[in-house]
């Protein structure tokens, strides 16, 4: 199964980030990023948060789940998306918690295009010799 655009439009809308909240799609589920960082994926139209110290805080009693076989336990959030004001604060705490992303460095340069070579009956030369 797979995450439906009406719900990321209302976990969207219930946070109330306004265009600090972004979503990404991820092979038919979503990634969730406040201020460029990933805080929650959205997996089978369930909001999983990352698990954070200061997030736990904020919401107290947690219920661990991974959001997709296979992976680490996220905080699986529930009642809180009924509740603008606990999902705003929740995602902001998990947000300042989490590191800033690490910058992609400076793009390389492009290769430069090499000439093909052509052989002696005007063919051209394949990488390893062999005639084209």
């Amino acid at each position: 199964m797979t995450t439906s655009l009406d719900t990321i439009h209302y976990i969207c809308d219930q946070a109330g980030f306004g265009p600090r909240l972004t979503s990404r799609k991820m092979l038919g589920e979503f990634a969730l990023y406040v201020d460029g960082k990933v805080v929650a994926l959205v997996c089978d139209d369930q909001l999983f948060l990352k698990p954070t110290p200061e997030g736990q805080r904020c919401l107290g009693q947690v219920v661990l789940a991974p959001p997709y076989p296979g992976a680490k336990d996220y905080f699986l959030i529930a009642a809180e998306l009924d509740d603008p004001e606990k999902l705003h604060a929740a995602l902001e705490v998990t947000a300042r918690a989490l590191p800033e992303p690490k910058s992609k460095g400076k793009a390389r340069p492009a290769r430069p295009v090499r000439a093909k070579k052509e052989t002696s009956n005007g063919k051209l030369k394949r990488k390893n010799g062999a005639p084209g």
